[in-house]
């Protein structure tokens, strides 16, 4: 019994101990995880010894806090900041009142605006088989507008470098149209002199710009080479020419624009009554469409079927009909000369022909009779007369009578009052 008491003594006072030391290092853990915490707020309630203890902001009359007044600048005063705004200069003195005109007594005071305006017109000069007239002089020029007589006033003839746009059919249609469309554009290139101000574009569903205005010849050329495959098989030819005619308003002078396509248009946004009243408000654009494709439609006409244009799109011989007599208004409207050659070999004839057109025009001027700024379309009819009024003759080195070819624009829009 005595064991057994002795026993459960010693065990009481093991548990005693453990208890005890169990106890201990609980304080201890918590002293320890609680001093850093008490040091690290000791070191935030105290302020550095270099910098002095904020200051409470003033208030205004409402309670707010009052901000500092910026400074003149309405910015930072140094380096430090997103921008500077330069300080403005307060001690100039403002610039003198303009010094009014005397006034006569008996003068009243008004003002007086006159607006003439002159009328420009490119006139191409040639013989049947296409040779260039020379030594026309300004009394050898009739013009007449809307069947009424006008007064040159003006009279030169043009030999300037051309600026022209160089606008090609490149979509997904047909092989040989693609190959003569090439064939035709490098032959354009070919005739380019030094002086002369190209930009090359192509367009499918869109026109694209391939090269801006440049003289450098080899980069028309490196432009041509991008043409290789063909993205779309849509040809909207209206859209690019409106845009290509929108983009040349802002050129000065006079503009070409060699037009080198099949005369298709399939998916346009534009309808042709929008494009060719496009055409008619357009002023000192010359437009020289090329036909291509003529050996191939050839072919397929022999055959009575019309030649293949795209990928299910449907084109019958009455729109290749349609397609050449909108190029023949297109150049009729603005001065210039369709062309359909037949055979490859034509290209570069062709083109040789519209740079003599290009650089062989006479230009002459009026002031209309008809001063009314109404916007109205008037139409031209350009004649070329001997001194005396009578047909001019013109001969050939056999000293036979030649028949001469005058070709100007249709006519042109008025400005109007509120331009």
């Amino acid at each position: 019994m005595l064991n057994m008491f002795n026993h459960y003594k010693s065990k009481i006072l093991r548990s005693k101990k453990l208890i005890r030391f169990r106890s201990g290092w609980v304080v201890l853990s918590a002293l320890l995880c609680v001093s850093p915490l008490l040091a690290a707020q000791d070191q935030q309630g105290q302020a550095p010894a270099s910098q002095p203890p904020p200051q409470s902001p003033q208030s205004n009359d409402n309670g707010k806090p009052k901000q500092d007044v910026p400074d003149e600048a309405g910015g930072p005063t140094d380096n430090v900041g997103p921008y500077a705004i330069p300080k403005k200069k307060t001690d100039e003195a403002p610039p003198p009142p303009p010094v009014a005109p005397k006034k006569a007594d008996d003068i009243p005071d008004y003002s007086l605006k006159v607006n003439v305006p002159l009328v420009n017109v490119d006139v191409l000069v040639t013989t049947k088989d296409g040779q260039f007239v020379p030594g026309l002089k300004q009394e050898n020029f009739r013009i007449l507008e809307d069947g009424v007589a006008q007064n040159v006033s003006h009279f030169t003839v043009s030999k300037a470098p051309i600026t022209a746009v160089l606008l090609v059919e490149f979509a997904s249609t047909n092989y040989v149209f693609l190959r003569d469309a090439l064939q035709a554009s490098y032959a354009f290139a070919r005739t380019l002199t030094k002086d002369d101000w190209v930009a090359v574009s192509y367009y499918d569903m869109q026109p694209h710009i391939l090269v801006d205005f440049t003289q450098d010849k080899a980069a028309v050329y490196g432009a041509l080479n991008q043409l290789r495959i063909p993205g779309f098989a849509e040809t909207n030819l209206f859209d690019a020419l409106y845009d290509t005619l929108d983009r040349l308003d802002r050129v000065e002078g006079k503009k070409y624009v060699i037009l080198i396509t099949t005369g298709i248009d399939t998916f346009s946004k534009l309808t042709l009554d929008k494009i060719t009243k496009k055409i008619k408000d357009t002023k000192d654009v010359t437009i020289f469409p090329i036909s291509v494709g003529w050996i191939l439609r050839e072919m397929y006409e022999s055959r009575g079927r019309a030649a293949p244009h795209g990928m299910g799109i449907p084109v019958g011989q009455m729109d290749y009909l349609q397609a050449d007599n909108e190029m023949r208004t297109f150049a009729a409207m603005t001065g210039g000369r369709a062309y359909f050659p037949r055979f490859q070999a034509e290209y570069g004839e062709d083109f040789e022909a519209i740079g003599n057109d290009i650089r062989h025009q006479y230009t002459i001027s009026y002031s209309p009779t008809n001063t009314k700024l109404d916007g109205t379309y008037r139409k031209l009819k350009v004649q070329v007369v001997a001194p005396d009024g009578g047909p001019l003759q013109v001969k050939d080195q056999k000293g036979k009578n030649v028949k001469v070819d005058v070709v100007a624009r249709d006519g042109y829009t008025a400005k109007h009052s509120v331009d």
